[in-house]
């Protein structure tokens, strides 16, 4: 079951032309559409399914700076201060909150990484500290009397509610212009003379000069058909929501399990470093690519085969943009959740939180991550085409950084001086020798 998600109405009419069509309804293209909008710019975001619906909803809901990786920290700080300068602006709770992010942890190892982590905390002003036994253990209480050996907490992070927020998002869009187009898949690009010249959607065709892909795991497919390489690898992975319970603070992560706290008192709990990576043909495509970080993470990744082999973002195959696409035939990614991996997380909340276990399991649910390479995600105009831009790759990260990513990806698409220095994550650099260093989780 996927998770609940707030709902919001679509523009009954497509427009002819617009001076920006963002593909993809994700917070990410959400917050592009806001911040292109508010410019004056006429914006048409466009949503194969319903917007918000795939991993923007699917995700613990953290923004955060704790453990990034330094590359990704300018848009990370940006994304705080925008998360709630955007509550105010739009005039709607987007579930933000400066929750403070809780660390414990019985692995040593794990606390010298965290240690060693706060020179780059330094760097960048985030508010953090590392937490003794004691203090770990008062901060995160489990049951029968388990005791950590150290952890951190990140004072100023916070939370947000993955259902509401791209909705409410794309609402402020439209209260400065633009125009919302869910269940209308876009199907391609319209080019000429080398220069993208408009959108074609199962709906129609819309003119414009520029569009940002910001359509998340089918970024890379899309993005193919017009002969653009785009290194992207989807891993699957579960939660679930319990029902309300008590607080045991807003945003807590252990080894055995990590614990967000949802405005209406739920929980969403899942496994931290738990993923499968199914074996597609995209997935074969950029094997060598991806293979400093599958080596690095191999531990943590589960290779499978499935459905998505043959249907899906990552599979072969090309379209005419006059007819059905992949886009059409799968509204909504929604995979299945991994059962086992829900009773494991069960079982590890029981033996940890029981009034959290006891609460029952309300709606339990798959995602897919898009991944890059490196783990650092794509904010770049693409070089071969003209005024096309992607802003995709998240690698886990998209959710609370999304309204930084939104800013950025905006900034390029307008031609307005950038926000944070875009150089780390332009696309070529997968594809002019840059050496390919993978981040932090």
């Amino acid at each position: 079951m996927s998770p609940l998600i707030h709902d919001i109405s679509s523009d009954e009419t497509l427009p002819k032309s617009a001076d920006v069509v963002v593909v993809g309804g994700g917070i990410v293209g959400a917050s592009a559409a806001y911040f292109l909008a508010r410019r004056g710019l006429s914006v048409a975001l466009i949503e194969k399914g319903y917007v918000g619906c795939e991993q923007s909803s699917r995700n613990w809901g953290w923004c955060r700076r704790q453990n990034r990786d330094a590359r990704e920290l300018p848009i990370a700080n940006l994304a705080l201060r925008l998360w709630e300068e955007l509550t105010k602006e739009i005039g709607h709770d987007l579930g933000f909150r400066r929750c403070g992010l809780i660390y414990a942890s019985a692995d040593q190892k794990q606390l010298a990484e965290w240690d060693k982590w706060r020179e780059v905390a330094g760097r960048f002003d985030v508010n953090t500290r590392m937490l003794t036994a004691d203090e770990a253990t008062a901060a995160v209480p489990a049951a029968g009397g388990r005791k950590w050996l150290g952890g951190v907490h990140a004072a100023d992070d916070g939370k947000a509610e993955p259902w509401l927020a791209a909705p409410r998002i794309a609402q402020g869009a439209r209260v400065h212009g633009a125009t919302i187009h869910q269940n209308c898949a876009a199907r391609g690009l319209d080019i000429t003379n080398g220069q993208v010249s408009g959108v074609v959607t199962e709906n129609g065709t819309i003119r414009t000069s520029a569009v940002l892909c910001a359509a998340g795991a089918w970024a890379s497919a899309f993005l193919r058909m017009h002969a653009v390489s785009m290194p992207q690898a989807s891993v699957r992975q579960t939660a679930l929501r319990t029902g309300p319970a008590p607080d045991f603070g807003g945003a807590i992560y252990t080894s055995d399990c990590a614990l967000t706290r949802r405005i209406d008192g739920s929980y969403t709990v899942a496994v931290s470093g738990r993923a499968t990576l199914e074996l597609t043909p995209q997935s074969i495509r950029y094997a060598r690519p991806f293979m400093p970080m599958f080596i690095k993470r191999l531990s943590a990744i589960e290779i499978g085969i499935g459905r998505s082999f043959f249907q899906g973002p990552e599979t072969l195959g090309r379209w005419h943009l006059d007819g059905p696409t992949p886009f059409e035939r799968i509204r909504v990614l929604d995979p299945a959740p991994d059962m086992r991996l829900v009773a494991t997380i069960m079982t590890r909340v029981k033996a940890l939180f029981p009034a959290v276990a006891d609460a029952g399991i309300m709606s339990s649910w798959g995602g897919y991550v898009d991944c890059t390479p490196d783990a650092i995600p794509v904010i770049s105009p693409v070089d071969s085409i003209g005024g096309v831009f992607a802003a995709a790759g998240c690698s886990g990260h998209g959710f609370g950084a999304g309204p930084g990513i939104g800013h950025l990806a905006a900034d390029l698409v307008a031609g307005d001086a950038p926000c944070v220095d875009p150089t780390p994550f332009r696309l070529s650099r997968f594809a002019d020798r840059s050496k390919i260093e993978v981040g932090a989780i």
